[in-house]
């Protein structure tokens, strides 16, 4: 079965289908919440969802299922609380780890938590929290976030995570010490236009297949690393604006990479309103607009990561934009049907076959 898990600015909604063609929703689940993160981990018997809810009321909290939405569990303490004078804001991003039962959250304010008991509780990753740059990481539009958690396919102590506003890190022992990784990649906005940190990037994808190949979209710039992100080289020369949010890879491919353009932080929308995912099959020197079964008129943005890809062959992929609409595709982007349509804004989506 697959399912396709919906995070909106009012709940959750959980989707499945035997042949992603026909979708049964269910949901609001945990409405009224804002739902910006959402994991599904497959690496036990039974899949667990891991959701990242705010309620404007109790605040920011991990709940998991492990009957795909039928309950859902929250532990009697906050899962993941600051030990230190700092409150949690939102949980931005849920990651699994390549260890069994190792879950990461990046959160806002800048942080970054480890669970060794697959997202039950979690504990601050400190050598992130205590870095020296940390007083000089601005907030983003959106806030002051660790958006974009990588852990290291071949080795447990290397993680990669990006934040806005501050750039791109990487650790090599587990966490204990971060080194900024932006070389190349452009701040229009800042005195030095390439600086060590304070860029504003938006999200970086990476290939369990390739762990060196990156692909990240900044607030204004698209780029390639092909060494782990020591370096950056732009790849934007192919799309119509180097504006957006969202920029996720091929389940198979490490050359292949989708992007969803908007027309500039000023105009968060696609250009002329025509929506369309594009791909690229050469990681990143060309681009293809897909656009069979997408609307024109389509005044609205897709967030970070309300793009994603399931592990099937053909790929599916999935995206959900600010006006509710849900959109899949079967055949890797070259057709679309609508899956969801008049929901609540959607922050994140996320697709496994479970």
């Amino acid at each position: 079965m697959h399912l396709l898990a919906i995070g909106t600015r009012k709940g959750l909604w959980l989707a499945t289908s035997p042949d992603r063609r026909v979708w049964e929703l269910s949901g609001p689940h945990h409405p009224m919440t804002e739902v910006c993160a959402v994991a599904v981990d497959t690496r036990r018997g039974a899949p667990r969802l891991l959701v990242g809810t705010t309620s404007s009321h109790f605040g920011p909290t991990v709940v998991t299922s492990d009957d795909l939405g039928a309950s859902w569990q929250e532990p009697d303490h906050a899962p993941i609380a600051f030990p230190v004078d700092a409150s949690l804001e939102r949980v931005w991003q849920l990651a699994l780890g390549p260890e069994p039962d190792v879950v990461y959250a990046g959160v806002q304010p800048s942080a970054l938590f480890r669970s060794g008991d697959g997202g039950r509780s979690f504990a601050l990753v400190e050598g992130l929290w205590e870095h020296p740059h940390r007083p000089e990481w601005g907030a983003g539009f959106g806030g002051q976030a660790v958006h974009t958690v990588l852990p290291d396919p071949r080795d447990a102590r290397r993680l990669t995570v990006a934040m806005s506003t501050g750039g791109v890190y990487r650790s090599a022992d587990g966490g204990g010490s971060w080194k900024a990784r932006n070389a190349g990649i452009r701040a229009y906005f800042l005195p030095d236009e390439y600086p060590e940190f304070g860029q504003c990037v938006h999200k970086v994808a990476r290939h369990p297949a390739a762990p060196d190949r990156l692909y990240l979209q900044n607030h204004h710039g698209v780029y390639r690393s092909s060494d782990g992100g020591d370096t950056w080289q732009s790849i934007a020369a192919g799309l119509p604006t180097d504006f957006g949010f969202a920029m996720v890879v091929h389940p198979h491919d490490p050359d292949v990479v989708y992007n969803f353009p908007l027309t500039a932080d000023g105009d968060r929308f696609p250009p002329a309103g025509r929506c369309a995912v594009y791909r690229s099959t050469d990681a990143g020197d060309t681009w293809t607009a897909l656009r069979a079964g997408l609307p024109d008129g389509f005044w609205t943005a897709v967030l970070r990561d309300a793009l994603c890809t399931d592990t099937a062959t053909p790929a599916g992929i999935y995206f959900g934009s600010r006006s509710g609409e849900v959109y899949a595709s079967t055949d890797e982007g070259d057709h679309w049907h609508r899956v969801a349509e008049h929901l609540p804004d959607v922050l994140c989506v996320r697709a496994a076959e479970v």
